[in-house]
């Protein structure tokens, strides 16, 4: 890691820190910028504003769950438990600051946020394609326009069960979303869930 990327990752920490003492909306850069004994300046110079903080955030949950691809047991897994393990994981990877995580979300929701609302929409798209990715799905349209709405339904349900989730470890959401997956053989997403015999494979 070099040392600007360094102080990228120091800073979102740093801001995190700070909010987890009081919350999202009262974390200011001008204090982060004195918890780290830097100047404005050098916070310009890798985040424009607060809001491409969360960015961070959540470019950080896109790395782990892109990191989970590659091992040979989850290459060998179904699409259904290939996108369980690939959202569990993303998700494991905001569990620290959950709570921040709901602000942030929040903060963006609030009326006359328009343009954190459309950059919402956006940075959505962009982990649906990257789990798209991940998961190996290959569809090409017009069925790939209906697979990628059922992720981001399925992102978006798991996402808001999980920032209400106080069981130990997420057992809560994780129950939800393998649920979500085996209802209905989940769209063509778990055709490669039957053996040679036409039958349904579960997995728990």
């Amino acid at each position: 890691m070099t040392s600007e990327s360094s102080l990228e990752h120091t800073i979102v920490d740093t801001a995190l820190s700070l909010a987890e003492d009081k919350d999202w909306e009262s974390v200011r850069l001008y204090q982060v910028a004195e918890k780290l004994d830097i100047s404005l300046d050098e916070i310009r110079l890798h985040f424009r504003e607060k809001e491409d903080i969360i960015d961070a955030w959540f470019d950080r949950a896109d790395q782990v769950m892109l990191r989970t691809r590659g091992t040979e047991s989850f290459e060998h897994s179904s699409s259904p438990e290939k996108l369980h393990r690939l959202l569990m994981n993303w998700l494991t990877a905001l569990q620290q600051h959950r709570r921040v995580t709901r602000q942030m979300i929040l903060g963006k929701l609030e009326p006359g946020h328009i343009h954190y609302q459309v950059q919402g929409l956006l940075r959505v798209s962009r982990t649906v394609q990257w789990l798209r990715e991940a998961a190996g799905l290959s569809s090409t349209l017009p069925w790939r326009a209906i697979e990628e709405t059922a992720l981001t339904a399925l992102y978006l349900v798991t996402f808001a069960k999980w920032m209400c989730d106080d069981t130990e470890d997420s057992r809560s959401t994780s129950r939800f979303l393998q649920h979500r997956l085996n209802s209905a053989c989940w769209l063509r997403l778990c055709s490669d869930r039957r053996d040679e015999s036409g039958v349904d494979i579960k997995y728990t």
